[in-house]
């Protein structure tokens, strides 16, 4: 019967804020507890009843599916893809404003926790992602790096896979940083400019060193 009150007592609200309401409280729910957590513990948690979680959701895949794109998607900007093309900025400048950037929204506990979530359950959420990230943001790196040591361009020399391997890395490497501090509450260095900064020099003075045939390229 108390269940029932609280229920019946709470706040009514718009159908878009009830849906906002509910994704809001879905993201903080699946990174706390994985995607193996029931609805019905969620709507407990909200205030709401089942049904009514499930009149804005008939599915928890639907559910999942907008969390995803609450996450990931909605957090993507437009203008990181745009601000790392523009060469008017210089590349080590471009690449360390972008990853402090993106830092700002991919270093957050919900974000980095959903993230290995998804993975573990063999979700294709983090395929999606990662394809999107090769797509709009690796590959562009790639080009520019190109265009900064004086190689070959894409459209004369065709993205050779050794080479988005070499930027993975550097982009794995500063990823990796959130997780040691979300994932495994690791004592970090609590400098991330510091270490985007010197990642950066270090990958495009390294690219310098070695010629063409050295790095792969053909």
């Amino acid at each position: 019967v108390a269940k029932v009150a609280k229920i019946k007592s709470k706040k009514r609200l718009t159908p878009k804020d009830r849906e906002q309401e509910i994704i809001d409280e879905a993201v903080q729910f699946f990174a706390e507890v994985g995607f193996d957590g029931k609805t019905r513990d969620l709507a407990k948690r909200i205030g709401i009843t089942q049904p009514l979680l499930y009149r804005y959701f008939p599915t928890k895949d639907d559910l999942i599916e907008r969390v995803y794109k609450e996450v990931y998607l909605n957090q993507m900007d437009p203008d990181w893809s745009l601000k790392l093309k523009d060469r008017s900025v210089p590349l080590e400048k471009r690449l360390i404003d972008y990853y402090k950037s993106y830092a700002k929204v991919v270093h957050r506990y919900e974000w980095i926790r959903i993230y290995f979530f998804s993975g573990l359950k063999g979700n294709p959420l983090n395929r999606r992602y990662i394809r999107v990230v090769e797509e709009e943001i690796l590959t562009p790196i790639c080009e520019e790096i190109r265009v900064a040591c004086d190689l070959p361009l894409l459209s004369e020399v065709p993205l050779a896979p050794i080479e988005l391997e070499r930027v993975w890395v550097m982009h794995g490497g500063l990823f990796y940083y959130a997780v040691r501090k979300n994932i495994y509450h690791s004592n970090v260095f609590d400098d991330f400019e510091a270490i985007v900064t010197s990642t950066v020099k270090i990958m495009l003075e390294g690219v310098k060193a070695f010629n063409i045939e050295e790095l792969d390229l053909i």
